[in-house]
């Protein structure tokens, strides 16, 4: 892995100290700088158009919402041991903590 400058660490330092809620904040405009140009056309058309659906989805009970330190803990019970734990097989969406 590369070696962080010394700017680069002071920089994380300081990124290191608010919220959770701001880091998250912090880290789609990071995001967002990394993209360089407009989107494809359509794509944010599709994305809206796909996020309805899921939010349809959940309102209309078709998924079912698994939190998401529960299907963390699923995935490594698998991979720790190796069984055939399978999260459900329907439609599902996962919830942040």
């Amino acid at each position: 892995m590369a070696q962080l400058t010394p700017r680069v660490s002071e920089v994380l330092e300081k990124a290191l100290t608010p919220s959770v809620q701001e880091r998250g904040l912090l880290i789609d405009r990071l995001v967002e700088s990394l993209d360089e140009g407009p989107a494809e056309e359509g794509v944010e058309e599709a994305w809206a158009k796909e996020i309805k659906h899921r939010v349809d989805e959940i309102r209309s009970g078709k998924v079912e919402m698994i939190p998401g330190e529960e299907v963390r803990r699923r995935l490594a019970a698998r991979l720790l041991d190796g069984s055939k734990q399978t999260l459900p097989s329907r439609s599902v969406s996962v919830t942040g903590d």
